[in-house]
């Protein structure tokens, strides 16, 4: 192998000096440079990014906070409404049971005056059938008809004395 040859040794390191001077020229004026700038550009562009993802999170947080105290506040409206919405019905069911219990009290009480009407009328009817049927009965047990007046004065003695 040629590059191994002792006598081509210093030819070797002198080429190697040189190309490895020009590379470094090169890389220190033209590559690092340009990639330095573009290790900065990019630095920039994330730190810009985070400060616009920053300023984007509070955002989103304060619209987060709106959103939650709209809703705390829709829902305490909701709330009051519902409890009107209750008071009102339990104020309507009041007045309507308030208005049932006076119509049943008067259908009672016109109940209990037609129930006292018939009571009184069947009490005035209960003496004549009660003379009627004596009289019916005594004729057909001892086969003689007894006096209408006789009748009447033992039935009211009766209808008295059970009174």
């Amino acid at each position: 192998m040629p590059q191994f040859d002792p006598s081509t040794f210093a030819s070797q390191v002198f080429w190697l000096a040189i190309i490895f001077a020009a590379l470094y020229v090169l890389m220190a004026r033209v590559a690092l440079p340009r990639i330095a700038e573009v290790l900065e550009e990019r630095s920039e562009r994330i730190a810009d990014d985070l400060e616009r993802a920053e300023s984007l999170k509070k955002e989103a947080d304060a619209v987060i906070e709106q959103y939650e105290a709209a809703l705390a506040k829709a829902r305490g409206e909701a709330s009051s409404v519902l409890a009107q919405a209750a008071q009102e019905i339990a104020e309507i069911s009041a007045k309507r049971q308030a208005e049932f219990s006076a119509e049943l009290g008067r259908k009672t009480d016109e109940a209990e005056a037609r129930i006292a009407e018939a009571k009184d009328e069947a009490k005035a009817h209960v003496r004549e059938i009660a003379v009627g049927v004596t009289s019916e009965i005594t004729s057909k047990l001892i086969g003689v008809e007894p006096a209408r007046d006789e009748v009447a004065k033992s039935v009211d003695a009766q209808l008295k004395g059970a009174a």
